[in-house]
């Protein structure tokens, strides 16, 4: 029996999927399958269930799971308490940012850059994926940390989160939209005028998307969504060819000029997009992923207040104030 094995069996079962597990990995699939298959002979037992859709464990693999576990973090807990006297800081960081967080509000390439010079020896593994993906992976303990919009006005259970965006949503419109004629000086229209207007947002699973449906139920009508994009560029090129009104950020309005757009606030109710820095609220395991988070603290914007503002403290006074190779601190 060999570590690799146990690894791959609980990325297998965590990702309910052996082509997941592989990328998740970093390997070929078939290698993954063999090297499972291989521990599977030398215990006598099935771990796992290939029949269903969906990979799940047997009785056997559930038990021998703990025990997987349990090995994983021993051997990790060996390196990190050796890394701790040699100062060194090295290990996985998992993180993931919702489509466009990594723009000019906010350079997170640079952030994670600076990150590894200082700690070459972190590996940090970076996606992009939806809202509802993100936290689902948090607080299973599949990722580290999330730059998530967010959908409430507090965060989901057993997550912390730092508010970076807080800003009301606009109607984005090509120059000649219908919106702008009866009144060329407005600055603002009850979200009741786009009741019967095709919409361009982003998909389900991010949370303006889930922001939209929600005030337009408090508005008493669905939203009839054209066109969905992952990336707010394309909702402004779609909107801006007249395809329909994107619900975007508010934009600055020279950034309007320049996409070919004008943009009116959305009003009664007035919905807000939200973006933040999120973790679990017992901070990540790793120290490498806590010194990134202390990192990102420090250098991301903290608007608002309120619980995103108060999680972040609660955060600080958990992991404690050590130099960001040993802990969250800024």
């Amino acid at each position: 029996m060999e570590l690799r094995q146990l690894q791959y069996f609980v990325a297998v079962v965590e990702e309910a999927n052996f082509t997941r597990a592989a990328a998740r990995l970093h390997l070929a699939q078939p290698g993954v399958s063999a090297q499972i298959r291989q521990l599977e002979r030398e215990l006598g037992q099935p771990l796992l269930d290939r029949s269903g859709r969906s990979v799940t464990v047997t009785e056997v693999g559930g038990a021998v799971l703990i025990y997987a576990r349990a090995a994983l973090a021993a051997v990790e807990g060996i390196r990190q308490t050796v890394d701790q006297f040699s100062g060194l800081l090295r290990g996985r960081v998992r993180i993931a940012l919702l489509s466009g967080a990594g723009s000019h509000r906010f350079d997170m390439a640079s952030l994670l850059a600076d990150f590894h010079d200082a700690h070459p020896q972190v590996e940090i593994s970076l996606t992009e994926d939806t809202s509802e993906r993100m936290l689902t992976a948090l607080q299973r303990g599949t990722l580290d940390i999330a730059v998530i919009g967010l959908m409430d006005e507090e965060p989901p259970p057993g997550t912390s989160c730092q508010i970076v965006v807080d800003e009301p949503l606009v109607a984005a419109v090509a120059p000649d939209d219908a919106l702008l004629t009866p009144d060329a000086e407005r600055t603002g229209i009850p979200l009741a005028a786009l009741r019967d207007r095709a919409l361009i947002s982003l998909p389900r699973g991010t949370g303006l998307r889930g922001v939209l449906e929600r005030a337009c139920a408090e508005a008493g009508f669905r939203p009839r969504i054209a066109f969905e994009a992952a990336a707010p560029q394309v909702l402004a090129r779609l909107a801006a060819r007249g395809l329909g009104v994107a619900v975007v950020p508010a934009l600055p309005a020279d950034e309007a000029a320049a996409a070919g757009l004008r943009t009116l606030e959305i009003t009664a109710p007035r919905p807000r997009g939200r973006v933040a820095l999120a973790w679990r609220t017992e901070g990540p395991a790793g120290p490498a992923a806590r010194a990134l988070l202390g990192r990102l603290r420090a250098a991301l914007p903290v608007v608002g207040t309120g619980d995103g503002a108060a999680a972040a403290g609660g955060a600080r006074q958990a992991a404690g104030a050590a130099p960001d190779h040993q802990a969250v601190g800024a």
